[in-house]
């Protein structure tokens, strides 16, 4: 290669290795299922174009920041490109909210505070610009142990770290014309526990909520149990209550591989723990999960923990949507979703984003800086052949 071209090859080189980083840190996005699929009558078909008066939902899950513990090459190169997954994300799909489906901690049940405000600080430094936007946390296992970890006063005080959390790790809110509850699933699927006592009371409330806005409030059928939960049957149909967001799913699903070199465990570190086994397959149980639906009658539920999309229908009819993890030290697929609430208050359309895998990052990096090796290499060396001359 001619000496005057080198320079401008390795401006191309370098100019390259910046546009791909732009390119790779944007997300991939597609509609991969609209909620409700039937029912639908032809103005609400309609509606489901974007409008000003939607409401967009950005939903992320199993972040797994390490915080002081991070290794300065988790600092320079993970943390720089979720910074960037995010803020790329926000440009290009302009949400209104975020919302964490926890396990933002790695090891949430085993740091100290001063440790756990470490973590806080990565966690508000990957954010960037969703700082900005309304911002609501749910408690993972990760976050808060397993059934033998789980204290009450240590969720009470990461609960505190979070917006809109109550003593149990429990919250709602509201945006628009949409209602949020979020519970914490560790607390249900732990058995009997003061937390779980502070979640049922959650859902008694949310539930005489949304028996008093319905439009038969004094309609009150006869009592029912489930094990030990309780409920009061109304007349409220499924699907008219509030978006229900928790770190576990509610569907009851059957080990898909035991025994052997389970890729899932593989990729989880973890495995069983103690008294809690927490297995990417690991969701609530049946009574739980039925106790939820009679309470709430959720409009859509939203979960994580498994590290993957997916989308599932409920017997009732009601969906539930898995939230991949959004982070490559849960696995090389990273992705989340954004949730699009309708004006017509029907409507909910979900889009699955997926974001470049590590293995591609460094790849292309490396191959890049190979390149500019190869090519300094190649000035030195001449400059070399010429000075001997």
């Amino acid at each position: 290669m001619d000496p005057a071209w080198r320079p401008l090859f390795s401006l191309i080189l370098v100019s390259a290795l910046i546009i791909h980083d732009e390119w790779v840190s944007t997300p991939s996005c597609e509609t991969q299922t609209l909620l409700p699929t039937s029912n639908l009558d032809d103005s609400e078909s309609e509606s489901m174009e974007d409008h000003s008066e939607d409401l967009r939902v950005m939903l992320v899950a199993d972040l797994l920041l390490l915080g002081s513990d991070s290794g300065f090459l988790n600092r320079i190169f993970t943390d720089y490109y979720t910074s960037k997954f995010f803020r790329k994300s926000f440009q290009s799909l302009g949400p209104d909210v975020l919302v964490v489906l926890g396990d933002v901690s790695a090891r949430g049940s085993e740091l100290t505070k001063s440790k756990w405000l470490s973590v806080l600080h990565q966690f508000h430094g990957v954010l960037g610009p969703f700082l900005e936007l309304p911002l609501h946390v749910v408690l993972g296992d990760r976050d808060v142990g397993c059934c033998s970890e789980l204290s009450a006063k240590s969720v009470n005080w990461i609960a505190g770290r979070f917006p809109g959390l109550d003593s149990a790790g429990c919250g709602s809110f509201e945006i628009g014309n949409v209602s949020f509850v979020s519970l914490n699933a560790v607390a249900l699927l732990c058995g009997n526990n003061d937390l779980r006592f502070g979640v049922e009371k959650v859902l008694e409330r949310e539930s005489s909520d949304l028996r008093a806005e319905s439009e038969e409030p004094d309609r009150v059928g006869e009592v029912s149990m489930v094990r030990e939960f309780r409920w009061r049957e109304n007349g409220i149909s499924s699907g008219s209550g509030p978006v229900v967001l928790l770190h576990f799913p509610l569907r009851q699903t059957p080990p898909a591989y035991s025994g052997g070199d389970s890729k899932s465990n593989l990729i989880d570190g973890r495995g069983f723990v103690g008294a809690g086994p927490y297995s990417l397959m690991q969701n609530l149980p049946a009574n739980a999960t039925e106790y939820i639906f009679q309470a709430l009658k959720p409009r859509i539920v939203f979960s994580a923990h498994s590290h993957k999309f997916s989308t599932y229908a409920h017997p009732d009819g009601t969906y539930e949507v898995a939230v991949p993890a959004m982070t490559w030290n849960a696995r090389d697929d990273p992705g989340f979703i954004v949730a699009i609430f309708r004006q017509n208050r029907r409507a909910v359309s979900i889009i699955y984003c997926a974001l470049a895998r590590e293995s591609q990052v460094i790849l292309a990096n490396l191959s890049v800086l190979v390149l500019l090796a190869s090519t300094f290499v190649s000035v030195k060396m001449h400059h070399l052949i010429h000075s001997r001359r």
